[in-house]
């Protein structure tokens, strides 16, 4: 059906009759009707799938259109202001979805059937699969190996499987190989299962994921229990929810419990692992427990801190305002032969600037230098500002221009950074 746009039209009055000039008629995503039926001014409605304006000017060989809305059915025309309805956002993802499906390539199908032989193996099967790049193809490759007499999947077929559909983002095919799956004890590894969970948690199917793990700890083969990388996918998937605190807070949580449960288990924590649990305390504001296992590094779990390890704790003493045990957490790093990242110097800067202390926060500026790390210009700005606080207009200035001879600063940088102290002096010459 066609939809008629009053914004686009054109109407006068000539010898008494209603006539629109210049009329726009817009094919509706779902239904439209042909172009002939305008001309006829018929209501009969046929599908299309796509949306193409037309133009229907009057104009020597065709007579000008002239229509009342009486005459033609069409929809509204609505032009939302503000966010899409969740219904209408909902069905306009569902078309996208369907239209965006994968169609199959019949000859590739054709030729991987041609390479196996009449009775073939699970493990010819694995071999045609994991050389295939079409992962349609692979699933209807596997379906229809299910069909064949005398046939049965393994931990290999089933594995490739899934590993093809969840590299391709074909989550719900791949949902259904996983129900087969958990429905055959006999066919369970632990990496099936880290494979399984991994992809899940790229979905962020998070629910399913730890339905995963808890179906890992039931298992009755010792070698399907939950291994240190299982636990490791979880975490990350866990501590990349998003950078809302109280999110966070409610994910750690979920995360405490799984470390306690790895723990209990007879499973040894890595240094990826403690790593996760410092970043997940620090995200949830909880420092203490992520110095804590800091501590305990070395002395329970006999794992040496890396370069992550610091970082996080600056970060997160410094996002407290624990500038003296971020100093001393600083030193210690620098001594075991670690650089701080460009984000705790920025951190330390900023807090060290915000606290009074201008002398070292310039020093941690230009240490940040020599170690090759850069400052943004948050830092800059905020450096700057608590200098002409203390100590006046020119002392800001000339820490600028020694920021410019160094090639610390780009030149546009240098400029917002010397417009903003011009500004902040004019006003606070004004308010005097």
């Amino acid at each position: 059906m066609y939809t008629l746009r009053r914004n686009q039209l054109r109407h006068f009055h000539s010898n008494g009759t209603s006539t629109y000039s210049n009329l726009y008629l817009t094919l509706s995503q779902t239904h439209s009707s042909s172009l002939s039926t305008v001309h006829r001014q018929s209501n009969s409605a046929s599908h299309s799938n796509s949306s193409t304006p037309f133009s229907l000017l009057p104009d020597k060989r065709q007579p000008a259109i002239s229509c009342t809305l009486s005459h033609v059915s069409f929809y509204s025309s609505r032009v939302y202001k503000g966010p899409i309805p969740r219904s209408l956002r909902k069905r306009i993802n569902k078309r996208a979805r369907i239209a965006a499906q994968p169609v199959l390539n019949e000859s590739l199908y054709q030729e991987a059937i041609s390479q196996l032989p009449p009775r073939f193996t699970p493990e010819e099967l694995h071999d045609v699969i994991s050389s295939q790049n079409d992962p349609l193809v692979c699933l209807e490759l596997f379906n229809w190996a299910s069909q064949q007499h005398r046939f049965r999947h393994n931990l290999l077929t089933y594995h490739i499987t899934i590993k093809k559909l969840g590299a391709a983002k074909m989550y719900e095919e791949m949902d259904s190989i996983v129900n087969q799956v958990l429905a055959i004890p006999s066919i369970a590894s632990e990496a099936l299962y880290n494979s399984m969970i991994y992809y899940f948690t790229e979905a962020r199917k998070l629910v399913r994921a730890v339905s995963i793990y808890k179906h890992m700890c039931r298992s009755r083969k010792l070698d399907c229990r939950p291994s240190i990388r299982t636990y490791n996918i979880l975490f990350a998937a866990l501590l990349s929810t998003g950078k809302n605190s109280y999110i966070n807070h409610m994910y750690m949580e979920t995360i405490r419990c799984l470390f306690k449960q790895m723990v209990d288990d007879g499973v040894e924590p890595d240094i990826f692992c403690l790593n996760s649990m410092i970043k997940g305390y620090v995200l949830s504001l909880h420092v203490n427990d992520a110095l804590r296992i800091f501590h305990q590094m070395e002395v329970v779990y006999n794992c040496q801190p890396n370069s992550f390890s610091y970082n996080y704790l600056i970060h997160g003493l410094c996002a407290q305002g624990r500038t003296e045990n971020a100093k001393e957490l600083c030193d210690r790093m620098k001594k075991n032969g670690f650089v701080p990242s460009s984000k705790s110097y920025n951190s330390l800067v900023n807090a060290l600037a915000l606290e009074g202390e201008v002398d070292e926060a310039v020093k941690f500026l230009f240490e940040m230098a020599e170690n090759e790390r850069l400052a943004d210009y948050i830092t800059y700005r905020t450096v700057l500002d608590e200098i002409s606080r203390q100590k006046g207009n020119e002392d800001a200035l000339r820490f600028l221009e020694k920021v410019q001879e160094k090639k610390l600063v780009d030149g546009n940088t240098y400029r917002k950074l010397l417009y903003e102290l011009e500004d902040d002096s004019r006003s606070s010459n004004f308010r005097s």
